[in-house]
């Protein structure tokens, strides 16, 4: 397949992916998300505090794994 191609693909493929995660935040498919062991939530008076830890290195995982399998894709 022509590279050009290939990267047209991976873009719509890209935007697929993302408007399912989109309707799944919209539906309530995620309400689990960032209320993982691990996240930090401090709530002190009038002061809230939220530290997503564990919610942040998931998606940091998956952005690395999307990255790479892109990487290899286009190679």
């Amino acid at each position: 397949m022509e590279q050009s191609r290939l990267f047209g693909v991976v873009i719509i493929t890209v935007g697929i992916v993302a408007a399912l995660i989109g309707v799944a935040i919209l539906t309530g498919g995620l309400t689990w998300f960032g209320r993982l062991p691990g996240d930090i939530k401090i709530d002190g008076g009038r002061t809230r505090v939220f530290i997503p830890l564990t919610s942040m290195l998931i998606v940091s995982l998956v952005l690395i794994l999307i990255g790479n399998l892109v990487c290899k894709l286009l190679r």
